[in-house]
């Protein structure tokens, strides 16, 4: 619970902290002094009424017969004062209700080692001090011995305690005047900490959002100088290697259109020579019959993938344009389906009609990529279903084959991917995916692959109804 009371946020942090650590700073050594004055003041009374004691006894004892009657007592106490008493053997003389606060063992420790002895003791919500002493006999020669004689006084300390409730006091006040200080101190050491941090914050938000010519200029000599050194040289390392990966991207992708394009014509050539070469396989032997077969395969190969080579540099170049219009989207579908002779593999399934404003033919690329792989690499029966609602549109592609390993997933949109080596001379070209994914994203769509529950991968197109012409 108390760590949820602690601020979250860097500045706030700066500044709980360092007013924390003055206060305590300033508390403790206002207490401090304090506690070193009290001690002062109760150590300065205590000897100055010890002294006073010993030297109205001094003054006494003289006049005192040895051994003493009990008038010589009394005379003893109203020497010394209030709150005293004084014994001698079975005598007593005492005046004062304090006197009852002496203890027995403040007369044991006066008793047994025949000295004064002093005692600080807290009765009735007061602070007393009591101090005992024997009453010696100086003969002549300076021989000191004992008379026998004990006295005890029993002093009020409320005015020594009234004045350290004053220092304490005191010492709360002055740490409550740090707390100020404290505050515009911390404002100001939290603002010139802070105000480097922000600048690399916003440096890197910048970076973040692709501004890759971001730096922050370092200022002084500290931690946060070297830091936004080493985030600068950061910084140059990465446009550096981003223009590296865009130049080398670029020169790829005009590589592929170049090398597209320059292929088209002969490709052109040869198709319609494999053609020619198609109606004259029934008179061929089985094994010139097989070669022609293989390589009219390969052409048709060969001229798709270059099609879908140059259908990715015009999307890469950002030349697409859509073509769009009003369509019933059933009727697309169907018409997809018809014109590859997939009616009879394919399941239809549409809720309602749909009409929908999108290109037609971009339609026709996507659902024929689908179904296509669909039947390729799984098994019957395979799906289309077709539904929406107000703001979207579903185009859903599911077959019933072993479905899409998990570890495929992520790159199954993914250009030239094929997640099965021994599938690398399918028809296929492995741009497939990849142009749908591209076509949905241009009508304001998208094109996710899973696995359906209790069937195999499973395609889900989405279209939104309202297509914004770009």
């Amino acid at each position: 619970m108390t760590w949820r009371l602690w601020p979250r946020g860097l500045r706030p942090r700066l500044l709980v902290a360092f007013v924390l650590v003055t206060l305590l700073g300033a508390a403790a050594a206002a207490w401090s002094s304090a506690g070193s004055a009290s001690t002062a003041l109760v150590t300065v009374t205590q000897e100055g009424l010890t002294d006073t004691l010993s030297d109205q006894i001094s003054a006494i004892t003289p006049q005192l017969t040895y051994p003493p009657d009990q008038a010589a007592l009394d005379r003893l106490r109203a020497a010394v004062g209030p709150d005293t008493a004084v014994t001698y053997r079975d005598l007593r003389s005492a005046k004062g209700a304090a006197t009852g606060l002496v203890t027995d063992a403040l007369r044991a420790a006066v008793r047994t080692g025949n000295r004064l002895v002093v005692q600080r003791i807290t009765a009735d919500d007061r602070p007393w001090l009591l101090i005992g002493t024997p009453v010696t006999i100086t003969a002549l020669n300076g021989e000191r011995t004992p008379s026998g004689i004990e006295v005890y006084a029993v002093r009020d300390l409320t005015g020594v305690q009234r004045q350290i409730d004053d220092l304490t006091r005191s010492a709360v006040g002055t740490a409550a005047l740090a707390l100020p200080l404290a505050v515009l101190l911390a404002v100001l050491a939290a603002g010139s900490v802070l105000r480097p941090v922000r600048r690399l914050r916003d440096t890197a938000r910048r970076l973040a959002a692709g501004d890759l010519d971001a730096r922050s200029p370092p200022r002084g000599a500290d931690e946060l100088a070297d830091l936004t050194v080493t985030i600068n040289q950061m910084a140059e390392s990465v446009q550096s290697s981003m223009a590296t990966q865009e130049r080398l991207r670029a020169d790829a992708r005009r590589f592929a259109a170049d090398a597209s394009h320059e292929l088209r014509t002969p490709l052109s050539t040869l198709t319609a020579v494999v053609e020619v070469l198609g109606t004259m396989t029934d008179g061929m032997e089985a094994d010139a019959r097989e070669s022609a077969d293989l390589a009219i395969t390969e052409i048709h190969r060969m001229v798709r993938l270059v099609e879908d080579l140059l259908e990715v540099s015009r999307f890469d170049a950002g030349t697409v344009r859509l073509v769009a219009e009003e369509v019933d989207l059933a009727a697309a579908v169907w018409n997809c389906l018809r014109a590859r002779g997939w009616t009879e593999q394919v399941d239809l399934v549409v809720q309602q009609e749909i009409w929908l404003r999108l290109d037609r033919r971009r339609l026709d690329v996507i659902v024929a990529n689908l179904v296509g792989n669909a039947l390729r690499h799984g098994d019957p029966p395979v799906r289309v279903h077709v539904s929406a609602d107000r703001d979207q549109v579903w185009i859903v592609v599911t077959d019933h084959g072993p479905g899409l390993a998990e570890t495929a997933l992520p790159q199954v949109f993914d250009r030239f991917y094929k997640h099965d080596a021994a599938r690398t001379r399918t028809p296929g070209s492995g741009l497939g995916l990849a142009i749908a994914l591209e076509n949905a994203r241009l009508h304001g769509g998208d094109l996710t692959a899973g696995n359906a529950p209790g069937a195999g991968a499973r395609f889900v197109l989405r279209l939104p109804r309202t297509l914004e012409d770009g």
